[in-house]
């Protein structure tokens, strides 16, 4: 009957060794091994290399405060205007992508001057692939790319005063969300002798584009540092021998009086600018050692945070240069 094994040479019986292979000769030949180290924890091996000189360089950045963060990715410049101001404002644009069969206009053109000036490099692509890199951006056939921002670490700016052998000048932002007012305080902090901007991580504008572009190149003289936790920070600074002042509309010490006093505008000075909406956070207008008004005519109640911090700083800079 078909399919009964039981019958006679149904099955077909052999004396032969198994084949090599199969798993029935020699089995221990075909045990598994130890698994291999990762090439990072071989010694010979150029990734414990570069693993051991990457631990080295962040021991060393250590010492300073911590390693430099950097934005997660890079960050796309689209449209023809914007990529034109870009390279005008030497914004650290790393390539210049132009769209196939692009109309070929003044300012298309300037952009060719402008990036075989810099040094920055030009590609050419299709229009579907530079829609796919600006995320569908109205990009009008050009774009421009810009790398991740570098943080520095908030130590590195009483560093940085300490190496030019003046008392540190630090503006810090509370809760300021708009990149344009970042870029204006950054702006305004290079041109008036401070030694670095503090922004927190979370809540709050980065270095954008934007930011960048309103900074005028500055954000490329004057370091800009992130921090996890403002307040905590600020008492970092506190300990590190800074005074600490906040503008506030109803701060109890004045600008003119804050700048009459050699001593705290000559000084180690943090400024806390909070945004133009909220103004400072409770935790950080108490850490603050005193809350500084600007005086106003008329009823116009406050200024924005890139005008604040220009206006403070000025006056600041004023009364150091007097010293």
């Amino acid at each position: 009957m078909p399919g009964n094994s039981s019958r006679r040479g149904a099955v077909r019986k052999t004396n032969k060794k198994p084949a090599a292979g199969s798993g029935g000769r020699v089995r221990r030949g075909l045990e598994g091994k130890k698994s291999t180290p990762k090439a990072e924890d071989r010694v010979y091996h150029k990734a414990h290399k570069a693993k051991a000189a990457k631990e080295a360089a962040a021991k060393k950045a250590g010492s300073r405060g911590g390693p430099r963060r950097r934005t997660s990715d890079a960050e796309w410049i689209a449209g023809r205007n914007p990529v034109v101001e870009a390279l005008r404002e030497r914004i650290p644009v790393t390539s210049v992508y132009v769209a196939e069969s692009a109309e070929r206009d003044g300012r298309l053109r300037e952009v060719f001057k402008l990036a075989a000036e810099h040094g920055v490099g030009l590609l050419e692509v299709s229009r579907a692939e530079l829609d796919r890199l600006t995320n569908g951006a109205v990009h009008q056939g050009l774009a421009a790319k810009i790398p991740a921002y570098e943080y520095a670490h908030p130590d590195d700016l009483l560093a940085a005063a300490d190496e030019m052998g003046e008392k540190p000048l630090i503006v810090a932002l509370d809760a300021v969300t708009d990149p344009r007012n970042l870029g204006a305080v950054v702006r305004s902090a290079a041109g008036f002798g401070a030694h670095g901007v503090v922004i927190p991580e979370r809540r709050a504008a980065s270095m954008t584009a934007s930011a960048w572009k309103t900074s005028a190149g500055a954000a490329a003289r004057i370091p800009v540092a992130q921090t996890v936790n403002l307040t905590r920070q600020l008492k970092a600074y506190q300990d590190a021998g800074c005074f600490v002042v906040g503008l506030a509309a109803d701060g109890d010490l004045t600008l003119p009086e804050l700048a009459a006093d050699a001593d705290l505008a000559g000084g180690a000075l943090v400024v806390v600018v909070g945004s133009e909406g909220d103004g400072l956070h409770r935790l950080v207008a108490e850490t603050c050692d005193r809350l500084v008004s600007i005086p106003m005519a008329g009823v116009l109640e406050s200024l924005n945070a890139g005008v604040a911090a220009s206006v403070a700083l000025y006056a600041i800079a004023e009364s150091r240069a007097r010293l």
